[in-house]
């Protein structure tokens, strides 16, 4: 009976080894206490042994039939009770580990996730212009990656585009990246060994689409098969990790990286997540580091998810004073609004999302700003209008159009919180853009370019007298002054008009009597300001206004 014993254990252990090792390459969990997988893992081994314990001995019973006595039939083993003792046990720690970490005893620490500071909106963030403004959300992106793959006549039957399309700043510029992908499991087959050849880069200002072709195919990446799949490649290599979502990126020289987050949990088993550090995984030869939270270089972008970052706010706006207040009385509670956005500021990228009421309302009280690498989080209070509003604005200016908007981009124009928007038609193409002003989102204006709708928008800002004046910047005109080295006159369309040089800058200025009878008065070696318009680049440059 011994001899049976062992025999039927060996079967067992063996089975739940092979089913485990298969279970583990395709599920993937974490071998840490923290990780929920890791519990049903351990459920799936005992429940593996314990059918292959209940089917040995079923078979030894019915070879040893005569022998077998009825009241035995209705008894459980001892091994099964062993199993489901362990399962219990497992799903006690899993109730216990949540309750633990549950907000109603832990709203303090749940707050203290996530540091916010007040913020200075016109001293943080800085001004843009219209050429420096990004065009594209990820919808008109991946119209215009499809339409690229579809000029690439010699990759277009092999590759086709991933949608990840992440938002990185690159050599100073906001751009979004995406890598190509095999089309098929037989595209795989055959283009495995040199890997996948490039990835595509679009200027979110200019809208031009690059691929970037790689001298060594990209062989890791979450489209990859087997070894080479980028989740099973880390869980080999980090097999107590807790990953988070996994973003593409390209370093300064346009190396491509796969930047895999880590999670923590802080708060009980299963609560109070944050990143605590990243793999960084070369996408060409898989070769891998982790780095701590705070050593992650610099050229990262997205190390913290949007998703985890309005998560944390929630915690920190709604338990200020308490759990039982966040359920019932909600004083002083507020929450992120629906939607996101991102917006480069130096070299990094900044999630942006807006905050109101709990009562949910359709005015928000500011919005914040958090660095995606670092997860530096400040609040501006700007009270104004929610982003739907502001989009529901923008679509009114060109109802007649039914054109639709995308989410707002949150921008500096002139030091004042404005909303961003291109409009799209049927076809997702981007036809116009619009700006709405953060605080009063009745000062809207759409136009065909950016450039047409940033002045529109300026000057709508004077007109409402928010602006004194309107920038030199945006209007299009400068400023130069320097002494006059020469002085000629002509007569343009019966005007007395006078041209000068100055030392300070190549050129000739042209002045007419018309414009500023102080014209014939200036002499050679004056120091004048001559005031002009940048836009227009005639070799005779048109002075709008005299200062001396």
């Amino acid at each position: 009976m011994k001899k049976a014993t062992f025999k039927t254990h060996l079967f067992c252990a063996l089975g739940t080894l092979v089913f485990g090792a298969v279970n583990f390459y395709f599920t993937l969990p974490a071998l840490n206490i923290h990780a929920g997988s890791l519990l049903g893992f351990i459920i799936s081994l005992c429940i593996c042994y314990g059918i292959l314990f209940l089917i040995q001995t079923a078979r030894q019973k019915i070879t040893q039939v005569k022998t077998v006595e009825i009241k035995a039939l209705g008894k459980i083993p001892d091994t099964i009770k062993v199993l489901l003792g362990i399962v219990a046990l497992c799903i006690a720690v899993g109730l216990i580990g949540s309750l633990a970490g549950a907000q109603i005893f832990n709203a303090k620490r749940y707050r203290e996730l996530l540091t916010v500071e007040e913020g200075n909106f016109t001293e943080d963030v800085s001004q843009i212009t219209y050429n420096n403004i990004p065009r594209l959300d990820s919808a008109s992106a991946m119209r215009l990656g499809d339409r690229k793959m579809g000029e690439l006549s010699d990759m277009v039957s092999q590759f086709d585009v991933m949608d990840n399309y992440t938002q990185i700043n690159y050599q100073g510029r906001p751009v979004r990246v995406t890598p190509l992908a095999y089309v098929d499991v037989f595209k795989w087959l055959s283009n495995v060994k040199d890997g996948v050849p490039g990835y595509l880069m679009i200027d979110m200002v200019t809208q031009e689409v690059e691929l970037i072709r790689l001298e060594d195919g990209m062989k890791y990446s979450t489209a990859e098969h087997f070894g080479r799949n980028l989740a099973r490649h880390l869980r080999f290599q980090y097999p107590t990790k807790i990953f988070a979502d996994q973003t593409f990126e390209v370093d300064e020289s346009g190396t491509p990286y796969w930047i895999c987050p880590t999670y923590e949990f802080t708060i009980g088993l299963y609560g109070g997540r944050d990143i605590n550090g990243a793999v960084l995984v070369n996408a060409v030869t898989g070769d891998s580091t982790y780095y701590n939270v705070a050593d992650i270089p610099s050229w990262v972008d997205r190390v913290y998810n949007a998703d985890l970052i309005i998560e944390q706010y929630d915690y920190y706006g709604t338990l200020i004073n308490g759990f039982w207040n966040s359920v019932f009385a909600q004083k002083d509670c507020r929450v992120t609004t629906d939607g996101y956005n991102y917006m480069a500021q130096g070299d990094d990228v900044y999630m942006y999302t807006g905050v109101t009421s709990m009562a949910a309302d359709e005015s928000n009280i500011g919005f914040i700003l958090c660095n995606q690498r670092t997860k530096e989080t400040k609040f501006y209070a700007v009270p104004g209008a929610e982003e739907y509003s502001a989009m529901n604005s923008a679509q009114g200016q060109v109802q007649e159009m039914r054109y639709t908007s995308t989410f707002p981009l949150l921008l500096n124009i002139a030091n004042e919180p404005t909303y961003f928007v291109a409009l799209k038609d049927a076809s997702e193409l981007v036809k116009m853009y619009a700006m709405v002003n953060v605080r009063q989102y009745q000062i809207v204006v759409a136009a065909d370019t950016v450039e047409e709708c940033e002045q529109l928008y300026v000057e709508k800002l004077y007109e409402n007298r928010i602006l004194e004046e309107v920038p030199e910047d945006i209007s299009g005109q400068t400023a130069v002054t320097g002494a006059i080295t020469s002085i000629r006159s002509a007569v343009v369309d019966g005007n007395t008009c006078f041209y000068y040089q100055l030392d300070s800058i190549a050129g000739t200025f042209a002045l007419s009597v018309a414009t500023d009878q102080r014209a014939v008065t200036l002499n050679v070696g004056d120091t004048v300001t001559f005031t002009y318009d940048t836009k227009k680049t005639d070799e005779i440059i048109t002075v709008l206004k005299l200062e001396k």
